[in-house]
């Protein structure tokens, strides 16, 4: 089969077509013939040589799909010929791919495989983190950083379809006009604007998504209300600060993240049953959608991780393997 592998550690430069053997269904397990794939910011990380893949996983980038089931594996419900989308650990800029059964979910009623290929990442990483971890609930203040990315502009509409007052922020002013419309009450234009003032002034957010890290760990704390929670899903400005921890103590702050890849294929069972009961009917109803910037077919895969890297984008890309 066709696929992109990454050949050093390096920059986009270093993703270049192979040839790999079709992948095959294990117990538990399904071979999807990829019509789409996304492409998110772990990719580069690997690509870049910052973020290895598990063991069991495979060597190629690609952490979400959308297609057609071809090969199932013992113990699994699917059935070939199914269309689904799914998250993966792995292998997802290839013509086939195999990934556990109890990860993929339906195409959302009347959504395109090119759509569809852009859920399983995000949904996943903001469903477990804003709310399994996060516990937002209807009435609260919430803040996500990065309000445009593709996490930045699911967690906007999740939030808000829950009922949340939501708040975030980013790096322009189309970017903050594109995060209101979709239902933030306020972004903050981090060039020109301080949050934490602008946080503080409607009363301390109540639940705070970060993947920035470095100097906003403080302004993040400081953002808070009594008894917030901070979720932490990244650090693209470092992993260390010098904190004053004293204040979760005397304003009972809670601060906790996770990364998703690493999980149990149990723990990513789980949140895929949360999002099928709790969030595919509202993407079936319209209610929320993936914003999907620009799409790549698979030999643009460079292309396409330069304009990730460059951040110029609103919501996903994604790339082209087999299309519809």
């Amino acid at each position: 089969m066709r696929a992109i592998k990454i050949t050093k550690a390096g920059g986009p430069e270093v993703l270049k077509a192979c040839e790999r053997p079709m992948p095959e269904a294990g117990a538990g397990q399904v071979v999807i013939k990829v019509a789409y794939t996304g492409v998110n910011r772990p990719d580069a990380l690997q690509r870049a040589g910052l973020y290895a893949p598990p063991p069991d996983a495979s060597d190629l980038p690609g952490l979400e799909a959308s297609g057609e089931v071809v090969a199932v594996g013992p113990g699994v419900s699917l059935s070939v010929g199914d269309k689904v989308c799914a998250l993966l650990p792995g292998g997802g800029y290839a013509e086939y791919v195999a990934t556990s059964a109890s990860h993929c979910l339906p195409i959302p009623d009347g959504m395109s495989m090119r759509d569809a290929a852009c859920l399983p990442e995000t949904y996943f990483t903001v469903w477990s983190n804003v709310f399994m971890r996060g516990g937002l609930k209807g009435g609260e203040r919430f803040l996500v950083h990065g309000g445009s990315s593709g996490i930045g502009t699911t967690a906007i509409q999740l939030a808000k379809a829950f009922g949340a007052r939501v708040f975030a922020t980013a790096g322009s002013a189309d970017k903050c006009d594109a995060c209101e419309e979709l239902g933030a009450e306020k972004c903050f234009n981090y060039r020109e604007e301080d949050f934490v003032e602008g946080m503080k002034a409607v009363g301390g957010a109540n639940l705070i998504l970060d993947m920035v890290g470095g100097e906003y760990i403080n302004r993040n704390i400081k953002s808070l209300a009594m008894e917030g929670r901070l979720v932490q899903i990244a650090f693209l400005q470092g992993s260390k600060a010098d904190v004053n921890w004293a204040q979760l103590m005397m304003r009972r702050l809670t601060f906790t993240g996770s990364t998703l890849r690493p999980q149990s294929d149990a723990a990513k069972a789980a949140i895929a049953d949360q999002l099928r009961e709790h969030v595919w009917p509202l993407l079936g109803a319209g209610r929320i959608k993936p914003i999907v910037y620009k799409e790549f077919s698979l030999d643009e895969a460079a292309d396409a991780h330069t304009l990730m890297e460059s951040s110029a984008h609103i919501g996903k890309l994604v790339m082209r393997v087999a299309g519809e």
